[in-house]
């Protein structure tokens, strides 16, 4: 990570240890984590396009992990207690703890325990019937970010919903909201350039969320996807979402509550 220097990375700055305490010493991020300003608890919102930029730069960051570095970087971790903000809302990678380097002509990783955290973990981290484990497994976990960011735009109605249905898969319930047009997780008052910005990032998402990691398009063409227009993305086949009955509450941390602790000091 030493070597690694990107604006939506965390820097690191260095080490310290006295006798057997240690500690690694990152920048300090003035806003804190995302999940600060997208749980239910939370009283700050965030518009459309503050919540597109952080994504937006959560997807470069990876891009640059996965596609920039010269060893591959893959995270395992992604989730909004690991995106870090700073005094503009710029958003940056942390938490490297469960992190594996990777050659880039070799695709699939070796794991001896299942990494991450429920909700965000890509099915093939804990069942190889889904695939092998890969970079492509920090695609799904930043789908699962990006639908829990616009999820968040309307907290009540999407609970709303999911109190209707709690066992329903949470994509499965966002995207028959999606293809039926209800679009309830736009606020009332969005203006049309915002629900086109919420459109487009719940598609790219879905993409990013599928259960076959060779369906999962690479972060680059995330980028890509995510700066490109509306009606190049089309919507993803429904059958591609269907995955085991995980409980809705299971699926999105901002239902759940939950909250995990940081694996790594932050001076």
């Amino acid at each position: 990570m030493s070597q690694t220097s990107h604006v939506n990375i965390v820097s690191l700055l260095g080490f310290c240890y006295e006798g057997s305490r240690r500690a690694i010493v990152y920048e300090f991020l003035e806003n804190g984590s995302l999940d600060q300003f997208i749980s239910k608890k939370s009283s700050l919102n965030l518009d459309t396009s503050t919540l597109y930029g952080i994504a937006l730069g959560v997807a470069r960051g990876l891009e640059y992990l996965h596609h920039g570095c010269k060893t591959r970087i893959v995270h395992f971790d992604i989730k909004p207690q690991n995106i870090l903000l700073d005094d503009n809302l710029c958003p940056k990678v942390s938490d490297f703890g469960l992190a594996k380097l990777c050659e880039k002509r070799e695709s699939i990783l070796s794991l001896l325990d299942t990494r991450g955290t429920i909700g965000y973990i890509a099915p093939e981290v804990f069942s190889r019937i889904y695939g092998r484990a890969s970079y492509k497994s920090d695609v799904y976990s930043y789908g699962m970010l990006v639908l829990e960011m616009i999820g968040a735009r309307n907290k009540e109605t999407v609970e709303t919903a999911a109190s209707d249905a709690s066992s329903t898969y949470f994509p499965d319930w966002i995207y028959k909201d999606l293809v039926e047009g209800e679009h309830t997780w736009v606020t009332g008052d969005a203006t049309k350039e915002e629900k086109e910005v919420a459109k487009k990032m719940i598609l790219v998402g879905l993409w990013c969320i599928q259960p076959c990691p060779s369906n999962r398009p690479p972060m680059n063409r995330v980028v890509e996807m995510m700066e490109g227009r509306l009606d190049a993305i089309e919507v993803p086949p429904k059958h591609s979402l269907q995955l085991s009955a995980a409980p809705l509450a299971e699926s999105s941390s901002w239902l759940s509550e939950e909250n995990s602790d940081y694996s790594e000091v932050l001076l």
